[in-house]
């Protein structure tokens, strides 16, 4: 099982947004990464951080994943507990769901954002927040 941390930063909504995401084995670090993305909203960057990083364990031969993201909103949606009313994010929800599918296990938790720094700092780094 390993465990990953995503998030999703943008300087304005929308704005140029970047993606942060990082996998672990018990406790290693097994990858990290920020990604910038060009101009879109803050959902968008969370679903793609979200996607970028299952996309990367399913590559890694990963089967059971438990992510972590300070955005209520993902998690909700992913979960079933929220609809997406979106219609520029919906696409984004079925890909996603479609990566979920590929998982013999699976969880996501909304987590607060002091215990996400590792992966803002990444993707606030993508966008250019801190140089």
């Amino acid at each position: 099982m390993i465990t990953v941390f995503i998030d999703g930063a943008s300087a304005g909504n929308p704005g140029n947004v970047g993606i942060g995401y990082l996998i672990y084995r018990d406790g290693k670090l097994l990858k990290k990464n920020g990604i910038y993305l060009g101009v879109q909203t803050n959902n968008f960057a969370e679903y793609m951080a979200f996607i970028f990083a299952l996309t990367e364990a399913l590559g890694m031969g990963e089967k059971e994943a438990e992510v972590f993201s300070d955005s209520k909103l993902l998690c909700e949606q992913i979960n079933g507990n929220f609809k997406v009313k979106n219609n520029n994010i919906y696409p984004l929800f079925v890909l996603a769901k479609n990566i979920v599918s590929k998982f013999s296990k699976f969880s996501i938790t909304h987590i607060d954002r002091e215990k996400n720094t590792d992966a803002d700092k990444l993707a606030s780094d993508a966008v250019g927040f801190l140089s």
